[in-house]
């Protein structure tokens, strides 16, 4: 029987300036979500929708779930095939469209790792393994749209 892992948070709108939602331009998008022990995540919408661009909007969330998701199963799958990781940056860029009427979806993920790998470690298997990565990647398998992948491998 496969393994089930829940997850919860809590999310608070503390955008209402005195009026609630009486217009589209009378509220803050301002929200904050928490998970019990964790400090609280600030959050609004993009600035294009009227948002704070100090917080973090649920687009980029988006993004910085899907890089952190490879991330992490990269490591893990480095560290168990032999290729030491020294270093590891990712410059991750995502897609939104807008339709007609006015709601929308993402198109598409890139991500941009740049790995560095100790002396010794085989390059090869170091970029192949971002494959394996995004295969396994939990977010990654439960979005509908492609997460492209255009990574770089240094030697140290």
């Amino acid at each position: 029987m496969p393994k089930s892992h829940r997850y919860a948070t809590t999310l608070t709108w503390t955008g209402n300036t005195g009026g609630g939602t009486a217009g589209y331009r009378s509220y803050e998008r301002a929200h904050e979500v928490v998970v019990a022990g964790k400090p609280t995540l600030l959050g609004s919408s993009d600035p294009s929708f009227r948002g704070d661009p100090a917080r973090w909007n649920p687009e980029e969330m988006l993004l910085a779930s899907i890089s952190a998701c490879h991330q992490l199963w990269y490591l893990h799958l480095c560290a168990v095939n032999g290729v030491v990781v020294v270093a590891y940056r990712d410059e991750a860029e995502a897609v939104m469209v807008e339709d007609d009427t006015g709601g929308g979806r993402f198109e598409s993920a890139t991500l941009r790792p740049h790995v560095t790998i100790a002396a010794g470690s085989d390059p090869e298997k170091a970029q192949a393994l971002h494959h394996e990565a995004n295969a396994q990647c939990f977010v990654a398998n439960s979005l509908n749209f492609p997460v492209a992948h255009a990574s770089t491998v240094e030697v140290a």
